[in-house]
């Protein structure tokens, strides 16, 4: 027998390779981020705010209110109550902004779904004007102004000219967006040149806007229909009026996919641009940013005209799609400011603020079903939407709801 035999031993095990510890430390990353990052506590926030608006709508509702009254006696009666109520008004909502499942005919199943892109069009359109300026340190709170000022000038445009619709229609868009960009522009150019704080300027501005349009909406000779005492102008021409994607059956238009186009733009612009690179420096640091040779107040100039140009694809969409047959004093529907809300929730982001703009309109198509077959008051939209600005506000209290960790310092 071979005494010298080596007792048999466990196989080495190699270290990791280099790439495993790499993908484990990405995970780890990736977690960390999700946890303690701005994401989370948004959609924590919408959560919140549909928690609350939950309990406004049991607390609304008669029969609960009524069933609360002998609840000791009775808690079945309470419980079913309150899923009702509940229940009921969110269904209401799905089936006006998603899918309506009591009705037969596929297409008009799926239309609700094209009520919430046509609502949500101008919203991420408004999203990424206030956002772009976000992203730049601006806070750009005229968006009404330039939404105005759009919708004025590309819907002059819009039934004035006699053009083939090839030429017409670009026309009203581009004239339009160049009004809002020169709306916007003018806040940019204050601070630049004078340090004129943008808040207050663009809110002045929206005064200024909505005067203006006033006053040509009140004089025939301006914007005023002819014959008409009433403050707005003839409608729009077929060829300037945006073309319905799915058919005539639905009210879905070309400013939904404008506004996709723009969000693709917007998001080239600030990752693969060298005026993106500019615009998130001074965001980060002006001051670092003019250190590096960055022109700071051109850069605020700028991006303050391409946010106008955007919210003026709102107010383009406003005047030339479907929703307004002419420019009126309403035609910005109090987009401009919803849009600082969808700007908000989706991070400045421009894929955020696309996903935002569908959930605000969902919001906006599915509180008029939500109206008419509960009977609760489309009013309610409008809180959860300020129950999310204001959880979004506050990132520190949804995290201590909600027990995250604290989020780290970049």
């Amino acid at each position: 027998m071979n005494t010298d035999a080596k007792p048999a031993t466990e196989p080495v095990k190699e270290p990791d390779a280099p790439q495993d510890r790499d993908a484990e430390a990405k995970s780890r990353s990736l977690l960390r981020d999700i946890t303690s990052g701005d994401a989370l506590a948004g959609v924590l926030a919408v959560l919140l705010a549909v928690f609350v608006g939950s309990v406004m709508i049991a607390a609304t509702d008669e029969a609960v209110r009524e069933t609360a009254s002998y609840i000791t006696a009775r808690p079945s009666d309470f419980v079913t109550a309150l899923w009702e109520s509940i229940s009921g008004a969110y269904s209401a909502m799905f089936r006006g902004a998603v899918f309506n499942y009591n009705l037969t005919e596929p297409a008009q199943q799926w239309r609700p779904l094209t009520e919430t892109l046509k609502f949500a069009g101008p919203l991420i359109a408004g999203g990424l004007g206030v956002g772009l300026a976000f992203r730049a340190g601006l806070f750009n709170i005229g968006g009404r102004g330039q939404m105005l000022m759009a919708g004025a000038a590309g819907g002059w445009v819009g039934y004035q000219l006699d053009l083939p619709m090839i030429i017409h229609l670009p026309l009203a868009i581009l004239v339009g967006m160049a009004a809002g960009a020169i709306w916007g522009g003018i806040a940019g150019l204050l601070k630049a040149r004078t340090g004129a704080h943008e808040v207050i300027v663009t809110i002045m501005l929206n005064y200024v806007a909505y005067y203006l349009l006033f006053y040509a909406l009140s004089r025939q000779f301006l914007l005023q229909a002819p014959g008409s005492a009433n403050p707005k102008s003839l409608p729009m021409k077929d060829t300037a009026i945006l073309p319905k994607v799915l058919g005539d059956q639905f009210n879905l238009h070309l400013g939904f996919v404008l506004a996709l186009v723009a969000v693709a733009v917007a998001w080239w612009l600030l990752n693969r641009s060298t005026l993106g690179y500019r615009i998130r420096a001074v965001g980060e640091n002006p001051h670092a940013a003019r250190a590096s040779g960055i022109d700071v107040g051109r850069t605020y100039t700028v991006v303050m005209m391409i946010a106008g140009s955007l919210l003026g694809l709102a107010g383009i969409n406003q005047v030339l799609g479907t929703v307004t047959s002419g420019i009126s004093l309403d035609l910005d529907a109090s987009i401009g400011f919803d849009a600082i809300t969808v700007a908000l929730l989706g991070r400045s982001r421009p894929l955020g603020i696309l996903a935002a703009g569908m959930l605000f309109g969902a919001l906006k198509a599915g509180g008029f079903t939500m109206q008419t077959s509960e009977n609760i008051s489309v009013d309610l939209v409008l809180v959860v939407q300020s129950l999310i600005v204001l959880f979004l506000a506050a990132p520190p209290l949804v995290r201590a709801i909600f027990r995250l960790p604290a989020q780290e310092a970049k």
